[in-house]
């Protein structure tokens, strides 16, 4: 059985496609590769980092990557987790089916340390549960 390659794209992969990236490795364990890319990139946010570290997956060794840089990959699946992604997504010559969901950007919380905790949090169950059903699903 060959291994999956998986791209998880969003804006700036720094909240959003890292969380996924850090499920998809989670729940897909051997089965397949994950990767996640940004149309530019903003560096991994602490916030992103933090959440996920209340579940017990470690994303701070995680890179905030460009697409451009896996253009040689022949991916799978391509996973676009918000609409500006979608829409400004370079052309991918691949094979890769496509799959979108826009989910909330938590770094655009505002409010009390607390509530934009807490909006990290709900994106988080949001994102959680859509890579636990697309590894069941597709994997």
């Amino acid at each position: 059985m060959t291994t999956k390659k998986i791209l998880v794209l969003c804006t700036g992969n720094s909240c959003r496609s890292q969380i996924a990236e850090g499920y998809l490795r989670f729940f897909a364990g051997n089965k397949a590769e994950i990767y996640s890319a940004g149309i530019s990139t903003h560096g991994v946010n602490p916030k992103a980092i933090a959440t996920m570290l209340e579940e017990g997956i470690d994303i701070s060794q995680h890179t905030s990557n460009h697409i451009d840089e896996y253009r040689h990959l022949n991916f799978d699946y391509v996973i676009t987790v918000c609409d500006n992604a979608k829409e400004n997504c370079p052309y991918f010559p691949s094979q890769a089916q496509k799959f979108h969901h826009n989910f909330p950007d938590p770094a655009k919380a505002t409010g009390t340390e607390e509530a934009v905790k807490e909006e990290f949090r709900q994106v988080r169950e949001q994102i959680k549960a859509y890579c636990r059903e697309f590894v069941n699903k597709n994997l």
